[in-house]
């Protein structure tokens, strides 16, 4: 009998966590680009974000409750915090959409940086315009190293 291969391909997953690693989280699949926003709350953080939906390609695994939200401005959306350590782990919409799904990003500065530095980055202009700006060819890795 041959010995046969499967051709079944296990899914990529990126996974981060906060400094103490309470917190940690999951992107199953390909993340095809991260976010840098100039908000006011954005560029106070200095988060690189990957956006899905909550229980689709991201779930956020917080097993002891150490996940704080802070909601500013309208609140349609919250951030949330690790009590423990301070890091931005996500941030999660406040509504959901006509689909039944609820936006949610992660911090990709979570992840370890060879696992997301190939990504792609697109630039949000969530201070002035409220809309993306001109791609400019970086990447995670041209940004952080």
């Amino acid at each position: 009998m041959e010995n046969e291969q499967s051709s079944f391909t296990a899914p990529k997953i990126t996974r981060g966590s906060c400094l103490c690693a309470a917190v940690h989280w999951e992107f199953r699949g390909e993340i095809p680009d991260a976010t840098i926003c100039n908000c006011t709350a954005c560029r106070r953080y200095g988060v690189l974000w990957a956006y899905d939906y909550d229980g689709y390609a991201i779930t956020v695994d917080d097993p002891n409750g150490h996940l704080v939200p802070y909601q500013r401005g309208s609140k349609v959306l919250s951030f949330t915090f690790c009590k423990v350590c301070g890091n931005v782990v996500s941030w999660r919409s406040n509504t959901t959409g006509p689909d039944g799904k609820v936006r949610i990003a992660v911090n990709l500065r979570l992840a370890e940086p060879e696992a997301v530095a190939s990504i792609k980055v697109l630039r949000f202009d969530g201070l002035d315009s409220y809309e993306d700006l001109p791609v400019d060819g970086r990447t995670v890795g041209h940004i952080w190293f």
